[in-house]
């Protein structure tokens, strides 16, 4: 690991420090080879002071146990009917399951304990239907987990729960999840599957809005699993959840790249703006001097200090994402011949395939049009291609430049191209602040 990286964990810690992460584990994960490597990164997040709750499905092991024994059951999931049969080996398989996750526990050090905190009642009788021993959460037990929290022990939940008789039902595991998520008033919900996430023409979704989530739920075409994992994660971002996370648990380091890096590796549904374009407060100088300082080394862009930017601070703008800046811009607007500069534009390399860089440029084309501005023009030395390819920007003399500005260009004696951009010809592209 780079130092690099350390320090890109740490700006995450005071953040996450005592707040409450849902971790969701399928039952297929849990039975991977990579469910060791799940637990040491675990590990990790506690070692950070971030208070953790396990929920884990049964599904696989349910199965499992069925065609070993060939029993037919009526569900495996907790989604379906629960007959006799299938909560009896519901049961079974969640005590296993349960044990098995409170072992490996204690074999990283962590203390946990099984928590019996779901309040569950009938799941009913749905299209004329019963669906027997099959339970919804109808209450969670929050004192208790929180005594367990405040003590430092993970409590440990299957997908059982009892009823004030003491009448067992079989619940979904992603189900409980939300309502402890809720409950808890947690920071996160981290569903743990054997999928990458939400895809789309084989690119895996990194985020998701709640209305782009239930769009993607009222198009269809996704297996059960995931389509549950993405109505919860809708529901708990509804309900205050901030961040609801999809990842793959079979894949090693999944869960702390998730966690502790902006772009993550599995399919985010946030609550609130997760991207957005705005302008940079004082506070925010030393970061973008930071972001485009090799830029500059490398004389893509001109030396700013901070005095140049202070003193010209309400034409600049950052792109944040999570919090953390990841591109900036500027306009510099020339009046009185109706001209704009788009200026210092810079994207950090880790995102330079995002698309990031053409959201800044039509925000900043956007926004100079909506000042009046018929032209727009950028001066480069290195990524000019980039305004003509992904702008539509064409090359002229500089002796186009408004006057104030073709002076600094001769003196500068970087021998830049000028590149233009008539706004009125062309419609600018739509390009929210919050993008």
């Amino acid at each position: 690991m780079k130092i690099s990286d350390l320090r890109g964990i740490l700006q995450y810690v005071p953040r996450f420090r005592e707040k409450i992460f849902v971790v969701e584990i399928d039952g297929d994960v849990i039975s991977s080879p990579n469910f060791g490597n799940i637990l040491l990164d675990l590990a990790v997040l506690r070692s950070l002071n971030i208070k953790l709750v396990l929920v884990h499905g049964a599904a696989r092991q349910i199965e499992k146990l069925a065609q070993e024994r060939g029993i037919a059951i009526s569900n495996s999931d907790g989604t379906g009917v629960t007959d006799e049969t299938t909560l009896r080996l519901g049961i079974e398989a969640a005590i296993q399951i349960t044990n098995e996750v409170m072992q490996g526990l204690t074999s990283v050090d962590l203390r946990a304990a099984y928590a019996n905190a779901i309040i569950a009642h009938p799941f009913g009788i749905r299209g004329g239907i019963d669906f027997l021993h099959t339970g919804k959460v109808e209450r969670v037990d929050t004192h208790s987990l929180q005594l367990f929290l405040n003590e430092g022990i993970i409590p440990v939940i299957p997908p059982i729960g009892f009823d004030g008789e003491g009448k067992t039902f079989r619940v979904n595991s992603d189900s409980i999840a939300f309502e402890v998520a809720e409950a808890l008033r947690a920071t996160k919900i981290i569903y743990l599957m054997a999928e990458d996430g939400l895809c789309v023409g084989g690119e895996i979704v990194r985020q998701l809005s709640i209305a782009e989530t239930e769009e993607a739920l009222k198009r269809g075409k996704l297996n059960p699993n995931l389509a549950s994992k993405l109505e919860c994660g809708a529901h708990a971002c509804r309900n205050n959840i901030p961040r609801v996370h999809l990842l793959n648990g079979l894949v090693n380091e999944a869960l702390l790249t998730e966690v502790f890096s902006h772009e993550g590796i599995g399919t985010m549904i946030y609550s609130n703006e997760y991207q957005q374009i705005r302008r940079v407060f004082k506070k925010d100088v030393r970061g973008v001097m930071g972001l485009i300082r090799q830029s500059v080394h490398n004389e893509e862009l001109i030396r700013r200090t901070r005095s140049d930017i202070l003193a010209r601070i309400d034409d600049y703008w950052v792109l944040e994402i999570d919090r953390a800046l990841v591109g900036c811009v500027a306009l510099h607007c020339h009046p009185e011949e109706k001209m704009a500069e788009l200026a210092c534009l810079h994207v950090n390399k880790i995102y330079g395939d995002q698309g990031y860089g053409t959201k800044l440029m039509s925000f900043v084309e956007k926004l100079a049009d909506e000042k009046g501005m018929r032209q727009i023009f950028a001066l480069s030395t290195q990524a000019f291609s980039f305004f003509q390819q992904k702008g539509g920007y064409h090359e002229v003399p500089p002796s186009e430049l408004p006057d104030a500005r073709r002076e600094k260009y001769e003196s500068s004696n970087r021998n830049s191209k000028v590149l233009m951009k008539d706004l009125t010809a062309t419609p600018t592209a739509d390009a929210p602040r919050h993008v």
